[in-house]
């Protein structure tokens, strides 16, 4: 399977004035230290993304813009997900089960229960994941080898598109401004980013401070 990549590097200006902090550095050091585990969770979380994707697909059938972009997003993640998994099986890399990070699991802990606020609330976390997706994506591609270092700078256009698609559906399905409900689940985000983890995921906190 052929791996599309791009060098260029779009402006990741909105998504770092978006996420309230910067992926520390001892993340960095972990991900070089684990590349296997990386790889393996990085596959996880596109199998993830389509299947949340997916998911509002099947609960909200009235929303026509919602089920289109979901579509899309949902084969682009599944696309992504067999890029990691070409990538793996040309570096020997076993695809095991392992446990996911309390990031996904810490931000829906938050989601109201009622609608509107439950879809409101999902959009917003998807909004939130897919920004530091792209912003990991980018942190890490220069300390890697060349092959991993195209792919992932090629994730960053469509990482930060499903940014704002989900920013946008979110906003559109509420009668207010989301702008307090997002500073909140955004400075849940940070405490999850910045705290402590007691293992290294691609979307974990600072390893070995847990």
């Amino acid at each position: 399977m052929s791996i599309e990549v791009s060098t260029e590097i779009p402006d990741l200006s909105a998504i770092h004035e978006f996420l309230l902090c910067r992926t520390p550095d001892a993340w960095i050091e972990a991900a070089l230290a684990a590349p296997e585990v990386m790889l393996v969770d990085h596959a996880n979380c596109e199998k993830k993304a389509a299947g949340t994707a997916l998911n509002l697909m099947f609960r909200y059938l009235d929303n026509f813009d919602l089920l289109n972009k979901m579509s899309r997003l949902a084969r682009e993640e599944l696309r992504h997900f067999e890029q990691v998994l070409a990538i793996m099986k040309k570096r020997g890399i076993a695809y095991p089960h392992i446990s996911a990070s309390r990031y996904a699991a810490g931000l829906r802990k938050e989601v109201r229960s009622a609608e509107p606020g439950r879809l409101i609330d999902t959009l917003i976390c998807g909004a939130i994941i897919e920004a530091r997706s792209c912003e990991r994506f980018a942190r890490i591609a220069p300390h890697l080898d060349d092959e991993l270092q195209k792919f992932y700078l090629s994730l960053l256009k469509s990482e930060a598109r499903h940014f704002r698609d989900y920013l946008t559906l979110a906003q559109n399905a509420s009668d207010e401004d989301i702008g307090p409900r997002v500073t909140a689940l955004l400075e849940v985000e940070r405490k999850l980013v910045e705290g402590g983890d007691g293992e290294f995921r691609f979307h974990s906190g600072v390893p070995g401070l847990a």
